[in-house]
């Protein structure tokens, strides 16, 4: 007689247990989608960033426009050059402008800086020019009230700066620089300051193949 043995199944897995196999994907899983994260905050930054740069970028460019833009005091006088004369008396070309803004002069010397009472020749007040001078002149001989007020001026400034006075001269004040020129009557602090401002202390000597200067 056969005897017949019943199997019993043995227990399965508990209801909250999954194999290792599943775990590790659902870990990959988080894992891949942190990355993904990591990856769209990193562009997120650098997006932000290039915008500022563009922003930035744009305000430089808009700044420099301006800069070279920007109306600039006096009037432009073309430039004659930086000839060297020996002496005050050597003959050279005309002056294009009068108080003269450039060209000619001597080279061995030029004129003092600060306050003068008398008139200082042209050629040397060229070269003050040159050497980043602004000059003050004024015109008028019966004018103390005048002279006082650009001299309170003049005063501000060592160096790079001449006021003197100018026999001819066609308006009551003149301001000179290399190449630039303002001629008024009236006294206007706030003119002759954006001049001077604007110019002195900028040397303007010829520059040779060799980086020296004349």
């Amino acid at each position: 007689m056969t005897v017949e043995r019943s199997v019993m199944p043995g227990p399965g897995p508990a209801p909250n247990e999954q194999p290792a196999s599943r775990r590790q994907e659902r870990q990959a899983r988080r894992r891949l989608d942190r990355e993904r994260e990591a990856r769209r905050a990193r562009l997120g930054r650098l997006a932000r960033r290039a915008g500022l740069l563009l922003v930035l970028g744009g305000l430089v460019a808009a700044v420099g426009v301006w800069w070279v833009a920007r109306p600039r005091p006096g009037t432009y006088i073309p430039n004659q050059g930086n000839a060297h004369l020996a002496t005050l008396g050597e003959s050279h070309q005309p002056y294009n402008s009068d108080p003269p803004t450039s060209g000619p002069h001597l080279g061995g010397g030029m004129g003092p800086w600060g306050i003068s009472s008398q008139p200082i020749p042209k050629e040397l007040l060229v070269h003050n020019l040159e050497d980043g001078g602004v000059v003050i002149h004024y015109g008028c001989t019966d004018c103390p009230d005048l002279v006082e007020r650009l001299e309170a001026i003049a005063r501000r400034y060592g160096r790079h700066l001449v006021m003197a006075p100018y026999p001819g001269l066609k308006t009551r004040i003149a301001l000179t620089a290399w190449t630039r020129i303002d001629v008024f009557d009236e006294f206007d602090e706030g003119r002759i300051v954006r001049f001077i401002e604007a110019y002195r202390g900028i040397d303007r000597h010829a520059r040779t193949a060799f980086g020296g200067t004349n």
